[in-house]
């Protein structure tokens, strides 16, 4: 596997694995399955649905609509799930920008409609060869885009980092945190992390009390909570950046 720097508007570079072509291969007929599956699924309402029209195209006509959302799979999934598919998602891979910036619909919509060259018609040898001679391991459907497939498992813990974990649906509190820098965060975790576990409560208020009359957040939120808080926006806005 390759590993691909990119470096955020907020100056933070994060290192990410690129997937390899098995596991893209791997995730492309768990999806292909779960349309199978689908496929089947309307069949079944079809013959049901003929049970109650005798009009054969309305019938069809039905199906077809039913079947409609199966046909922008793919394109509705990345949109949707940030970059994922069903496949991608018990991969654990994502579609990410090259240049760290967020991935647009536009994006998604430029590799779902080459999908066409890449897969379709001729039967994914377009896509196999330039994923195999490409650096970053591209099909044109990513190069078009200016995105790359990434690993997001997690092979250093994130506690050995300045990062801390965030869910899909945190809600940052502080946006003004980006003017700390990726020293000021590091300095900050580790005061924080030692403190917390000795119950230094005068190092904590110390520590809450500077970073506040750097961020002026007047926050009423507790030393403990605060801090917490500050590292998490800080992780949100410069993943999300």
């Amino acid at each position: 596997m390759n590993n691909l720097q990119i470096n955020t508007t907020q100056n933070v570079n994060l290192n990410y694995t690129i997937v390899s072509i098995g596991e893209r291969i791997v995730a492309f007929f768990i999806d292909a399955f779960i349309l199978y599956l689908y496929a089947i699924l309307v069949n079944l309402i079809g013959d049901a649905i003929g049970y109650l029209y005798d009009d054969r195209w309305t019938q069809r006509g039905l199906v077809a609509l039913i079947f409609l959302p199966a046909m922008g799979y793919s394109l509705l999934m990345h949109i949707i799930f940030n970059g994922r598919t069903v496949g991608k998602m018990l991969l654990k891979m994502r579609v990410v920008k090259l240049d760290g910036s967020s991935v647009h619909w536009s994006n998604y919509l430029v590799r779902w409609m080459l999908r066409l060259v890449d897969i379709w018609l001729f039967v994914g040898s377009i896509g196999i060869l330039t994923i195999l001679f490409s650096e970053k391991r591209q099909r044109l459907g990513d190069a078009a885009a200016g995105t790359v497939v990434i690993s997001t498992k997690s092979k250093t813990k994130v506690s050995h980092t300045i990062l801390e974990e965030v869910e899909d649906t945190y809600i940052p509190q502080f946006s003004n945190v980006t003017l700390l820098t990726d020293k000021d965060i590091r300095l900050i975790k580790e005061t924080f992390h030692i403190a917390k576990k000795s119950n230094d409560f005068k190092t904590l208020k110390a520590l809450r009390d500077k970073v506040d009359s750097i961020l002026q957040t007047n926050s009423v939120l507790y030393d403990k909570q605060y801090l917490d808080t500050v590292l998490k926006d800080y992780n949100y806005y410069t993943q999300q950046a």
